[in-house]
């Protein structure tokens, strides 16, 4: 039930914030699987991968509703996901290979800084409507590695990233800017997935039913609820205001990211 709950929060967000839904993910199925009995540095590359196998057809979902309000620019999510796609390979690599202690700090202090963001986006110059849209594929083929090689690092989908690249470095308006970032997560999370199956491939220690570091089944009911409420975050974000619901998001990225530091258990990690 808190995998299915926890599926349907992560793709409202991901269909309304245009971000992977990782940052929602990631944390709680991680102190999930530390409860079966799992080691940390296994259970945190379970919790990483198994997010991004959830992230793809909630993106694909989130995308399909984006595009039928036409607030979607395939060329520049083609280009940005292509390039984040190997970046996304790159650093699931990466992450098979640190501790996992190091990921938890890292993960915790990128949602940190991601709420500082969010909460950054409430100025007036983030929310505006932009209509000198540019769409400059060297910019955004040159960010998207560095974009990939974050999302399968951290399991996030690299939403968080994306967007404020297309909204600043290329004034797209914000809806346009969640709805191709949404598509880029398709391309950048894939990446991920196969780094986190290869290098996962007869690990000892990992969950029955994993296909390297992804389970099936806490993957099967984080996916049921995501694409379906992923389709509501997308009819949303095309409906009403985001702002109070931000707000909530902020706090709760906040306490996730102090949490993943340690700093509620102090000594004692999580």
């Amino acid at each position: 039930m808190i995998l299915l709950a926890l599926g349907a929060g992560a793709g409202f967000a991901s269909g309304l914030l245009g971000i992977g839904g990782g940052s929602i993910m990631v944390p709680v199925s991680y102190w999930l699987i530390l409860a079966m009995g799992v080691s940390p540095d296994i259970a945190i590359r379970i919790a990483f991968g198994t997010s991004l196998l959830v992230i793809l057809p909630t993106a694909v979902s989130g995308s399909w509703r984006h595009n039928k309000n036409n607030a979607v620019r395939w060329k520049t999510a083609l280009v940005l996901g292509s390039t984040g796609l190997v970046g996304g390979l790159v650093g699931a690599s990466l992450a098979a290979q640190l501790p996992g202690r190091v990921l938890e700090i890292s993960f915790g202090s990128l949602v940190l800084a991601i709420a500082v963001w969010m909460a950054l986006g409430m100025a007036p110059k983030w929310a505006r409507e932009a209509n000198d849209l540019r769409e400059n594929f060297g910019l955004v083929a040159a960010c998207g590695f560095p974009i990939g090689m974050v999302t399968g690092l951290t399991g996030l989908g690299g939403g968080t990233l994306i967007v404020p690249t297309l909204v600043l470095g290329l004034n797209f308006p914000m809806q346009v800017a969640i709805g191709t970032s949404v598509a880029c997560i398709i391309l950048t999370s894939l990446g991920g997935i196969v780094g986190y199956i290869v290098n996962g491939l007869g690990v000892p220690g990992v969950l029955p039913y994993s296909l390297g570091y992804i389970n099936l089944p806490i993957w099967l009911c984080l996916a049921v609820t995501s694409t379906i409420f992923a389709q509501l975050g997308a009819r949303t974000a095309h409906a009403l205001p985001a702002k109070q619901l931000r707000y909530v998001f902020i706090a709760f990225m906040v306490y996730v990211g102090l949490r993943m530091i340690g700093v509620f258990q102090p000594g004692a990690g999580l």
